[in-house]
């Protein structure tokens, strides 16, 4: 059904070339990224979600915990 509706769009075919460009250049970035990353910063933001700091914790109103 929709093959037929696309058939007749002129230069549709360049669309998922488009889109295979954008995602192998996506993909090609982060990649070069994740090698040149400073380790150590990529570390500190991994154990962030862990740390426990009194300051941090804060609830949905937007009001510090009072623990």
């Amino acid at each position: 059904m929709f093959n037929h509706y696309l058939q007749s769009i002129e230069g549709i075919g360049i669309y998922p070339l488009i889109s295979l460009l954008v995602f192998f250049i996506f993909f090609v970035v982060m990649l070069i990224w994740i090698v040149k990353a400073d380790k150590n910063h990529l570390k500190k933001m991994s154990i962030l979600p862990l740390e426990s700091d009194e300051n941090s914790k804060i609830n949905f109103s937007g009001d510090a915990n009072e623990d």
